[in-house]
């Protein structure tokens, strides 16, 4: 199955949570792919102790899922893309929605 993860919020928790889900759907030879849209675009910078969410980002790309991040949201925040959440578009966004057969949002 395909499925597309949108993650709008930075809330530790929620994102760990996200990211975790996309880590099991992996392992169960699903497609994942994660958008990060909004406070989501922040999520490779939580520090939390309790919700390891950079822990569970590593295990989600280790297993081939991808990342993407709202261009926008990133410049607003004044974020540069990275290697692991490249700067993308709401036409990005469109396409994971059309393809996926599954869309969640967390956020």
């Amino acid at each position: 199955m395909k499925i597309g993860i949108i993650i709008n919020t930075n809330e530790p928790e929620t994102v760990w949570n996200a990211f975790r889900f996309g880590v099991t759907s992996l392992l169960m030879e699903h497609e994942v792919k994660v958008f990060l849209l909004g406070k989501g675009v922040e999520s490779e910078s939580i520090k939390d102790e309790k919700f390891n969410v950079q822990e569970q980002i590593g295990l989600f790309v280790e297993h081939k899922g991808q990342i993407f991040a709202c261009g926008t949201c990133l410049k607003i925040r004044h974020i540069p893309g990275s290697e692991v959440c490249p700067i993308s578009t709401m036409h990005d966004m469109l396409h994971i929605v059309e393809e996926s057969e599954r869309v969640l949002v967390f956020g």
